[in-house]
Formats: structure tokens, sequence, C-alpha cells
């Protein structure tokens, strides 16, 4: 069974991430399926994994990254999100703010006409047939990008399982794995990931797990800060999970350093230890 549920435009949850082996994907999706259903881009997908690309803005001094490092209580990030290796529209605007433990989603979508212009056409306007959140949350990540300077800064790609409840108003889980990346300075808009460009950054230093290179997973799991379904503290104890953070675009960003495949990014991102 297939769930077609679409995110709103402005979500409150928690997020409570775990990394697990490769081997544990299948029992991990056994195990949920008796609560959840594959959402629709799952269920098409051959493996039911689907490609999900986000590029990520921050400013020039990268502003976003140091709130991450530094655990600032209240900081967000900002990202363009596509869906497969054409990156077809639509895309969609998106902004996360982490509030203490609790993770605000503002998301709007935009057609193909859009983009890049929302960002770099001076003429641009929201189109007065919008809903009134969609209208908002562009307009914020207008106001945002505009504030900050915010720029493109590096293009992610992970292959992705997801699961909705079919038992609760609001709970998701998605299994991450084979992230790759490439920095994005020479093409500031591009949200077409070539395969032939696209480096890896899950090796196995950025996991707890080990011995796995390449193959280990994120596991995420996301419902209302006030309901946390019992079947999600099962699914923990009974697979032995712990909790821990991880950051798609931190991890990305700091794996170009260590193999230098970024040459652009060195002297900027030197100030963040400064």
């Amino acid at each position: 069974m297939s769930i077609d549920a679409q995110l709103p435009p402005r979500l409150e949850r928690y997020e409570l991430k775990y990394v697990i082996p490769s081997c544990l994907v299948e029992p991990v999706s056994d195990y949920v399926l008796a609560y959840c259903g594959l959402d629709r881009h799952s269920e098409a997908a051959e493996d039911n994994f689907y490609r999900v690309n986000s590029l990520y803005f921050d400013s020039p001094n990268f502003l976003f990254l140091r709130n991450r490092m530094y655990g600032k209580d209240n900081r967000f990030n900002m990202r363009v999100r596509s869906y497969g290796w054409d990156a077809l529209p639509p895309y969609f605007l998106e902004i996360k703010q982490k509030k203490a433990n609790v993770v605000i989603k503002y998301r709007a979508t935009l057609s193909e006409g859009e983009w890049p212009g929302i960002l770099n056409d001076p003429t641009y306007q929201i189109r007065e047939d919008e809903t009134s959140l969609d209208s908002d949350n562009k307009s914020l990540f207008l106001r945002l990008a505009t504030s900050y300077a915010a720029e493109p800064k590096i293009l992610t790609q992970y292959r992705r399982r997801a699961f909705a409840s079919v038992v609760d108003d609001y709970a998701r889980v998605t299994m991450d794995m084979d992230m790759d990346m490439r920095c994005y300075y020479q093409e500031a808009y591009n949200l077409l990931p070539d395969p032939h460009r696209m480096v890896p950054y899950d090796d196995e230093t950025i996991y707890d797990w080990g011995g796995d290179p390449g193959n280990s997973v994120i596991l995420e799991i996301k419902c209302h800060p006030t309901q946390v379904p019992t079947w999600v503290l099962d699914l923990t104890h009974h697979f032995q999970l712990y909790r821990r953070s991880f950051s798609k675009y931190k991890t990305s960003l700091l794996s170009t350093l260590s193999r230098d495949s970024c040459p652009d990014i060195g002297e900027r991102y030197s100030s963040l230890y400064t």
C-alpha cells in the first residue's frame, strides 16, 4: 500500500536520527510496515528507493553552518529540493528552523518557470493565484536569502526509502543511503546532478557503526512533538537504536576539505576556524 501524503507548507515535528548498517534496511522496513505504508515516491521506485537532491544555501562566511557547529539553539538552513537524476519540476524551497528539540519546516512549491528567477531576476513577482502559505513561505525564503546574501554552496544527493504512518495523524520513517555531493560555486543555480561529477561522502569515517564503508544508512523518524507513537519507541528498543545528530549539509561540506574536491571553498571555509 502506498501513501499519497503531501507535506504541508508549514510543519512542526521531532526529527529523531539513527545510524544503522545496510543489513538492517529490510528488517526495519518489515517492522515499520505493520504501522506504515510506503510513500508514493518509494512505491513507484523499483527497489523502493528514490533519489533526493538538495541544493544548500549559506551566507558568504557560512553563518548557517557556524550556527550549527556552535550548537546555537535557534538556527536554520535553506535549500532547494528536487527529485531524480533528471531533477524535473516542481522544485521546492525549504527552510528548516530548529528551536531546542523541535524542527519547523517551511516549504513552497516552484514551477519550472520560477527557477532560478525567484532568486536572480529582479522583476520576479509571486503569482497572485498562490495559496497564502505558499506565498508567505516564498516571501520568507526571499527575505532570508536577501538579508544574509545567501548563495548556493553544495548539491547533495541520496537514495531514500520512505514510509508514512497509517495509524497516526503524522509520522514518517525514512532511510537514506548512497550519499553523494558536489560543490556548486561554478554553477550556482543548476539543480541537475551530474552522475559523472558527484562524489560520495558516506565513507566509514562519518559513522558511529564502522566497518561498513559506503553502505551505512541514516534512519530518521519524524513525528509531531506532542505525539510520539508507541510503535516508534518499540522500534528503537527492538533494534537497539541510539539517537545521534547528523547533518547532510555539514557532513558533505566537511568531506570536501578532506579530499580537496572543491578548491574554491578553501579560503572562505577557513574563516570558520578563525
